[in-house]
């Protein structure tokens, strides 16, 4: 029964949320109601250690000072303009984030998908108008098992079954070629191919890394095509993996770089399309926009955060918390393991279906005080904000440790 207006509903935040939300996530049941660092605590009062940081949006750990500070500044200064406007913070927020990037310009959104949806627009835009594809022709290849978000477009190029059931029709003018395979991508490229669309490393597949040297072998093959090279960086951007971008690993630059998540301090939703001169310039005023794309908040939290990122070397941080992260994973040596992947502080533990689902895994570390989430059933998700000590990193995996023996 509906609640009436002014009536006072006393059930837990699980129900309420269960009675008056949509069923499209199935959340760990756990309410949780502050967080502070690598920590967050429940409403019972237990903490927990969180090894997921929001799929990489709160790499800087919850309620950092210095990103709180500069939101909370400029919520009392100015919080919203729209585009119609210029601010005094989107500018410098802008070419803090190309100079990091070594990109010519960036174009701010607010989610993730919406920076993709921007980077296909300009790909497709690129090739009518620079390349020279024929009017409807344009097409992007993407790799297979991607995740680049849930609009309609986006989920259309997808190769997971869930993602696109009941949502069709679909956007015409993508192709899917094996992750990792650059003799695939070669081979499927035609005349009217005007981008690719990839991963530098797969999150939501399983925290999947290409075999060494595919990014280079990529670049080589986009350049030599007169195809754009674009990273959807959104959840291995900004010091995840060990560099600032993944894609760093290869001393790979792209045509074209998707941001999100950590860009918005784990405070608000920040996004941006990052691309060289000539593909920007296919934008016009009235082509592309968004309401809160670029408003004076984000872009004030937006430059805190890469501030932060740089002051405090979270990537530096992330490569040597990472190396420890693996080698205390590897000892495990447990037969439920059935492997261990990823980058710097973005790891995959994969477990043996016929010991355990990795969500029961999940269930058991919740149990222990440490938070994550599966991908797929199979892999267990590390990724704790950049931010983690070593001693929270051994506490983890020693979770990890009793809650698969305990299983077995």
């Amino acid at each position: 029964m509906t609640a009436r207006p002014g009536s006072t509903l006393s059930a837990s935040p699980i129900a309420l949320e269960e009675r008056f939300g949509a069923a499209n996530y199935l959340p760990l049941p756990v309410v949780l109601t502050r967080g502070e660092g690598v920590y967050l605590w429940g409403d019972d009062g237990k903490r927990y250690l969180d090894m997921m940081s929001a799929y990489s949006a709160v790499s800087f750990g919850h309620g950092h000072p210095r990103l709180v500070e500069a939101l909370i500044a400029q919520a009392r200064q100015l919080a919203m303009t729209s585009r119609a406007f210029h601010s005094d913070r989107l500018g410098p927020f802008l070419q803090r984030l190309c100079m990091l990037t070594s990109m010519d310009r960036a174009l701010p959104m607010n989610s993730g998908a919406e920076a993709v949806e921007t980077a296909l627009k300009a790909a497709r835009k690129w090739g009518y108008t620079v390349k020279g594809i024929a009017e409807e022709r344009a097409q992007v290849i993407v790799a297979g098992n991607n995740f680049a978000g849930r609009t309609t477009t986006l989920v259309g190029f997808s190769s997971e079954a869930q993602y696109r059931s009941g949502f069709g029709p679909f956007t015409p003018g993508f192709l899917i070629v094996p992750f990792g395979d650059a003799a695939a991508l070669e081979a499927a490229i035609t005349p009217d191919t005007c981008a690719f669309l990839v991963e530098p490393i797969q999150g939501e597949a399983g925290i999947v890394v290409p075999p060494a040297g595919y990014l280079r072998a990529v670049r080589e093959i986009c350049t030599r095509h007169n195809v754009l090279m674009i990273c959807d960086e959104i959840q291995t951007g900004l010091g995840r993996t060990g560099k600032l971008l993944a894609c760093d690993h290869e001393g790979v630059r792209p045509d074209g770089l998707t941001l999100g998540k950590a860009l918005g301090g784990g405070l608000l939703p920040v996004s941006a399309f990052l691309a060289r001169e000539d593909v920007m310039a296919v934008f016009k005023p009235g082509d592309h926009g968004s309401t809160f794309g670029g408003n004076p908040l984000a872009a004030a939290v937006g430059d805190a955060a890469l501030q932060v990122l740089v002051d405090e070397r979270l990537a530096e941080r992330a490569a040597s918390r990472g190396e420890l992260l693996m080698e205390r994973l590897h000892a495990l040596a447990h037969p439920a393991i059935v492997a261990i992947r990823g980058k710097g502080l973005l790891v995959g533990v994969e477990i043996d279906p016929a010991f355990a689902t990795a969500r029961r895994v999940c269930e058991g570390l919740m149990r222990e005080g440490v938070l994550t989430k599966d991908t797929h059933g199979t892999v267990v998700r590390l990724a704790p904000p950049l931010v983690i000590g070593a001693r929270e990193i051994e506490e983890a995996v020693a979770a990890l440790d009793r809650v698969i023996r305990a299983l077995a």
